[in-house]
């Protein structure tokens, strides 16, 4: 097989959930309005945290940024998939499979590293109290924030790069609603071997670093409560990071959940339908998260609203 007779390939089909059409309008009011919940529910968080001088803290400067990811983080995919479905197409062009990836790895890894960062903040904030505002100053937050973005960049990047090396058969089928990474590679018909390898790596890198990082921030803040002598105490400063763990558990327990279960399962339709758990539910579900289980945050919603009737 000569790579050279294979490597111009024009487009792909996203083969998506069901080729049954009566299933289709389903999926796409399910996916519309998951969409719309998604975007709605966190303008609202990073209006919150933009306007109400309150919420002006490193905690909520990340929030802010980790909204607006999971805001882009959808529109990576959610709407290219409406639209097919509405066209009763699964066409995707070459280039646009190639940027669809890229992006959603970059938006991906942010969230990742945001998760982390405000980790650290909650460590330094309970288990350094006293030098919090001088440890966390703005200068820190915006360089942390700027890291976060370099690195998934460079990693994405990476990523795509070594898949434009590959050469592509005349089977071009994707198995997913949107051009996941180990997906595309499965479909090349040259050696694939670098680009497992480099995959793997980077996926025990950039996953295990930062849940170790989380892991050991968190076991910090245990031990920091514990210490604690009145109840009221312990829980005033388990409340202020309860909501993060909650999303830090749902994403990367989805997330985690996803690539075990592609390894060991060989259904395509499976992956996909859990991967809609870490790239949709996870980014729709962290406003009210956030919101409900955060009085800061439910009183500047609240003001918020007041200002507007």
């Amino acid at each position: 097989m000569e790579p050279g007779n294979y490597t111009r390939v024009s487009e792909f089909h996203l083969l998506g959930f069901s080729e049954d059409p009566e299933l289709q309008p389903l999926l796409f009011g399910l996916f519309l309005s998951m969409y719309l919940v998604t975007v709605l529910g966190n303008l609202l968080i990073i209006l919150a945290t933009i306007s109400d001088s309150h919420l002006h803290m490193p905690m909520y400067f990340f929030l802010s940024n980790l909204s607006f990811v999971d805001i882009c983080f959808t529109s990576t995919t959610i709407p290219k998939m409406l639209v097919n479905i509405q066209t009763q197409s699964k066409v995707i062009t070459y280039a646009g499979c190639i940027t669809q990836m890229f992006f959603f790895m970059v938006f991906l890894e942010v969230d990742n590293f945001l998760l982390t960062v405000m980790a650290y903040d909650r460590y330094v904030a309970i288990c350094h109290p006293l030098h919090y505002t001088v440890i966390m100053n703005p200068r820190l937050c915006g360089v942390l924030v700027l890291l976060c973005w370099i690195l998934s960049v460079l990693h994405a990047l990476l990523q795509s790069l070594m898949v434009l090396r590959l050469s592509f058969c005349t089977h071009v089928e994707i198995p997913h609603f949107f051009c996941e990474l180990n997906q595309v590679i499965r479909l090349a018909c040259s050696d694939t071997f670098l680009n497992d390898l480099v995959m793997n790596f980077v996926t025990v890198l950039l996953g295990g670093a930062p849940i170790t990082g989380i892991v050991y921030s968190y076991s910090k803040i245990v031990s920091s409560i514990r210490a604690i002598s009145s109840a009221q105490g312990r829980y005033k400063a388990f409340s202020t990071c309860a909501s993060h763990l909650s999303v830090v558990s749902l994403f990367y327990g989805t997330g985690l959940g996803v690539y075990f279960s592609s390894a060991a399962a060989q259904s395509s339709l499976s992956s996909a339908t859990a991967s809609v758990m870490y790239s949709v539910v996870t980014p729709m579900l962290n406003p009210f998260i956030y919101s409900l289980r955060n009085k800061d945050v439910k009183g500047a919603l609240r003001r918020l609203f007041g200002g507007k009737l």
